[in-house]
């Protein structure tokens, strides 16, 4: 088996494993990354050759976009406070931790190694905790926190990860610095994202086109993180940027198409980049245990050390970080949202799972410094990564559904239906409010009028039932019902009729740019 081989196992393995995931209760994260263990141990399967520059700006991007994509600047801005104390804090924290006890216990491993150590297991992954807390129904409290944190972290760890590289390549560091650099890459990052938002948005009205309208969005999270990493800038904070800016300024309304094939395309290449990540770790690990020689059982020793250092300091974080947001949080602050028992922190503990971003931070260590020698200490410090990765991953991965349950920690339905009526009392009212601004300057016969006024308030009924009475309900049904009737046989109609046409294509003389392009146009009409 070779390496395009191996690929198309990890593509196949990412699309297999989100309905095998589904059925098992187990997050496809996890499920991949076991996959990888599996293949990793068989003989004719190679060992993954990526060159560690190309790691980060390959796969972080992509990742971060559609992780974005879940959330806005409004429920950032309203949970800046929580964010700050675990995406800041407590990457801060974490990494000062681990770089102590990994100097004291490594032997010959300098401090600029350790910090780097530090600092590329402090992030907790923000896809494997969204997908493990989008599987369990939590509340969505806990999600909007684990994304931000895991968002956010992510800029704080790598850019911490990268001045501790510098020094240990150049030979000297201080915390000083790495404060300095931190502010200086983190303004770079976010001009450099607002003017990127700002240029694509401009491209977009011009492009027109759905397909290159998302064809443009492919391409500027990788445009961001290499641009802003060229000036000495956060790349990931430049993808975060440009990412928010565009789904606060790049969206229309009537928009349709575009929507949907942007949002297809996204979670088509967020499901492929995962899948991919997390088979790599696990595929890792044959590289990483032969890199012990012999020192198998110290090894392990260091990586439980650091591993109960990273899963402590968040718990003896979270406990007191959590208390301080009640105490701050007053009734004005009716946005944001923090654990609201001892349970969800318990939770939020332990979905603290490193992955993708640390394995790419591991493997991105430069193999060598600046005068040539070998980096110092880069097998211990890949393998207690490793250690910290596989044990956060797998053995929390699949014990938090347990924790969970048995927690009975579960998603506010109640607040979440609430939330649906409302819009749909506001979609409803919008759309009443627009027919009758159509009324006032067309003359429109009395059926058509009744007709329309049905439709608009439909609009409302479809999304909520429950904001109608008992009476009025029953007529929706009954219309629900007819529509359904003649919406199952117009699919029908225009089943018939793409046969049809498809048929044609194998016809000899037929031009099939216009057998396509008829095509499209019914697929057009059905989706509608």
């Amino acid at each position: 088996m070779d390496q395009l081989a191996l690929l198309l196992v990890l593509l196949l393995g990412a699309v297999v494993t989100v309905p095998l995931g589904e059925r098992l209760r187990l997050p496809a994260p996890v499920l991949m990354t076991l996959a990888g263990i599996v293949l990793a141990l068989l003989p004719f399967v190679p060992n993954v050759e990526i060159p560690p520059d190309f790691i980060l700006p390959l796969v972080l991007p992509p990742l971060l976009y559609a992780a974005v994509q879940r959330t806005s600047w409004r429920q950032f801005a309203a949970n800046k406070r929580p964010i700050f104390l675990l995406a800041v804090a407590l990457v801060f924290v974490t990494t000062a931790a681990v770089a102590a006890v990994a100097s004291a216990v490594v032997p010959g491993l300098p401090i600029a190694a350790a910090v780097a150590l530090g600092a590329l297991v402090a992030p907790p992954d923000p896809v494997a905790a969204t997908a493990v807390a989008g599987s369990l129904g939590l509340p969505r409290r806990l999600v909007s926190i684990l994304e931000g944190e895991g968002l956010f972290n992510d800029v704080t760890a790598i850019t911490l990860y990268h001045v501790a590289i510098g020094a240990a390549v150049g030979g000297s560091f201080s915390w000083g610095g790495a404060v300095g650099e931190l502010v200086l890459s983190a303004v770079v990052a976010v001009a450099m994202g607002m003017a990127l938002g700002w240029m694509t948005t401009k491209l977009m009205g011009l492009l027109g086109e759905a397909v290159l309208q998302t064809g443009l969005t492919l391409l500027v999270p990788f445009v961001a993180y290499v641009l802003a990493e060229e000036l000495h800038g956060s790349g990931v904070l430049a993808v975060l940027v440009v990412a928010l800016y565009l789904a606060e300024h790049a969206v229309d309304a009537d928009d349709v198409m575009g929507r949907l094939a942007g949002r297809t395309f996204w979670e088509i290449v967020d499901t492929l980049v995962t899948g991919i990540a997390f088979g790599l770790i696990g595929l890792e690990l044959h590289n990483v245990f032969g890199t012990s020689e012999g020192r198998l059982p110290e090894m392990l020793g260091w990586g439980a050390v650091v591993v109960a250092v990273v899963v402590g300091v968040r718990l003896l974080w979270l406990l007191p970080a959590t208390w301080l947001a009640k105490r701050l949080h007053t009734r004005r602050d009716v946005e944001e949202e923090i654990p609201m028992s001892w349970r969800e922190t318990v939770v939020m503990w332990w979905a603290g799972m490193r992955g993708v971003a640390s394995v790419a931070l591991a493997l991105a260590i430069p193999l060598t410094m600046d005068d040539g020698n070998p980096f110092p200490g880069r097998d211990e410090v890949v393998f207690i990564a490793f250690c910290v990765i596989m044990a956060t991953l797998v053995v929390q991965g699949l014990t938090l559904p347990f924790l969970v349950r048995r927690l009975g920690v579960r998603a506010d339905t109640d607040a979440e239906r609430e939330l649906e009526r409302a819009l749909a009392v506001r979609a409803a009212k919008a759309a009443k409010r627009r027919l009758k601004e159509i009324e006032e300057v067309e003359e429109l016969p009395e059926d058509l009028q009744e007709r329309l006024q049905r439709i608009a308030y439909d609009v409302g009924a479809r999304i909520s039932p429950d904001m109608v009475d008992e009476e009025r309900r029953s007529a929706f049904a009954q219309r629900t019902k007819r529509f359904k009737a003649m919406q199952r046989i117009q699919q029908e109609l225009m089943s018939a009729a793409r046969h049809e046409v498809l048929s044609a294509r194998r016809e000899p003389g037929a031009d099939p740019e216009v057998v396509d392009r008829v095509l499209r146009q019914l697929d057009v009409r059905s989706l509608r």
